[in-house]
């Protein structure tokens, strides 16, 4: 068990399979924590504008998360679990390059699903994100 901070713990496990992705099969949260409940994060900058590139639509994504997080005391480490909604294919390599950088080595819970569409149809990618504090 990997312990991040005195609310959240992440571990993987032994008894499954290992996770195909970066990601923990099991995130525990401490009984007297906090529950924090994002909307759903996306892809427009600081100028309202949503460009049409995915992968800078994700870079933008994980920048308004951590933006999100700190606005309420928050940190990386808090995210308990993130559901990834996304219309094209992900391009992996780019996605877990900036994940890494924020969630380091114990990174949260993760569901990814492809969908037909979002709430805009300029929209490719949507993190919904939980976090403990």
């Amino acid at each position: 068990m990997i312990s991040n901070n005195n609310v959240v713990q992440r571990y993987n496990p032994e008894q499954i399979a290992k996770p195909v992705g970066n990601y923990s099969h099991v995130t525990k949260i401490n009984r007297n924590a906090e529950w924090y409940v994002f909307s759903g994060q996306i892809g427009i900058d600081q100028s309202n504008q949503i460009p049409t590139d995915f992968n800078e639509q994700v870079t933008n994504t994980m920048s308004n998360i951590v933006k999100i997080l700190a606005s309420q005391n928050l940190t990386p480490d808090q995210v308990v679990k993130i559901n990834i909604w996304a219309t094209e294919t992900i391009d992996w390599n780019h996605f877990y390059e900036i994940w890494e950088r924020i969630f380091g080595t114990t990174p949260p819970s993760m569901t990814i699903a492809y969908v037909k569409g979002l709430g805009l149809p300029e929209l490719k990618i949507e993190l919904d994100v939980w976090a403990a504090g």
